[in-house]
């Protein structure tokens, strides 16, 4: 059993459904998140573990106790929001006590363990200031403070690190896991960036329209989406309509524009049944230009640059061959192929996954 349970839950809100039946285990101790884009029911599923919305139907699980009826605050769960919700009035170390008060703790008590919530954190000489004389990542910092030190059974995170700039996101997210990590509770954390997402997380859970579309480890979503959506969602690909022509214990042979017969490995295929209308995924990063055809035998086909989509160490292009347009991320060591650059593709077909179509 894992830590959370959600069993067969639905969330309406009247007509509406806002999480449709959705079944979902949370291992204990792991770093879980659910993804997904603005309306695709991620937060009101952090919000009915966290006992801020009933469910509709079903039932949720924590630490082996069934929580549809238990109030929020006797949940024992770390909260921490998007705005973060520190309370202007009241100091750094009152705000992270502020939780264990609520809990009749003894003072020394409090003391010491708002300490080493500091301490984890890496802010303990922050501890007389106001929230308004802290950086965002500080406040950030403060709120996680204060959702650890009452030491949950389950950490909640909103999209904790929306409101930072992108340079500081990238340090918290790494500051984040490490915390994690280090304490070792089981964390359920919502965000729409995918980046976030496949860095932090040991399980993604990718959502839409209130539906789970797959459950995996990072590289396993990436690599083997279960869907258009979740090969779209996640990371930038071109999506190939073809037929399957054959399916066998190697693999799937498809047959697609552009690059013709391909055959993809069965670890590249699992969500592919038998011969029919399938989809060939192939990764933008794994979509290599050249100024000459390869010798080493790889899938190659000409094709035309279009844009070029200059980014520092790496370049963004969409090129076309014939009536296709495809897009691909490749790294350089000097200047991008120009504009009307006559260029070949070339890809593995271990770098492709097959869908059905």
């Amino acid at each position: 059993m894992g830590a959370v349970s959600l069993e067969n839950i639905v969330k309406r809100f009247g007509a509406f459904t806002a999480v449709e039946q959705t079944s979902l285990t949370i291992p204990e101790g792991t770093f879980t998140t659910l993804l997904g884009p603005s309306g695709c029911g991620k937060t009101t599923t952090l919000r009915m573990i966290a006992g801020l919305l009933d469910p509709s139907e079903g039932d949720i699980v924590i630490g082996g106790r069934r929580v549809n009826d238990v109030p929020i605050h006797k949940r024992n769960l770390g909260l921490v929001f998007q705005n973060y919700a520190l309370f202007p009035h009241k100091t750094v170390a009152d705000n992270v006590a502020f939780g264990l008060r609520y809990r009749n703790v003894a003072r020394a008590e409090i003391a010491r363990r708002v300490r080493e919530a500091l301490e984890l954190v890496q802010l303990p000489h922050l501890a007389g200031r106001y929230p308004r004389a802290l950086s965002g990542g500080q406040q950030q910092r403060i709120a996680l403070a204060r959702a650890i030190v009452i030491e949950p059974e389950v950490l909640l995170l909103d999209e904790p690190l929306s409101a930072l700039d992108a340079n500081l996101r990238e340090d918290m997210r790494v500051e984040l896991k490490r915390i994690q990590e280090r304490i070792g509770v089981t964390t359920v954390f919502v965000t729409h960036d995918q980046s976030e997402a496949l860095a932090m997380s040991d399980q993604i859970v990718v959502m839409s329209d209130g539906r789970v579309e797959q459950v995996g480890a990072p590289e396993e979503v990436y690599n083997t989406p279960a869907s258009e959506f979740v090969a779209r969602f996640l990371g930038a690909s071109n999506i190939l309509d073809g037929r399957c022509l054959s399916r066998g214990p190697a693999g799937a042979e498809l047959e697609v524009p552009v690059f013709g017969k391909v055959m993809v490995p069965a670890t590249r295929a699992p969500h592919l049944g038998g011969e029919g209308p399938a989809k060939l995924v192939i990764r933008a990063e794994r979509l290599l230009l050249r100024a000459a055809p390869p010798e080493d035998g790889a899938f190659s086909a000409p094709a035309t640059v279009e844009t070029v989509d200059y980014q520092g160490q790496s370049v963004r292009y969409f090129v076309r061959a014939g009536e296709t347009q495809l897009q691909a991320i490749n790294m350089i060591d000097e200047r991008p192929f120009p504009v009307g650059a006559q260029v070949h593709m070339t890809l593995r077909p271990q770098d492709c996954a097959a869908l059905p179509g």
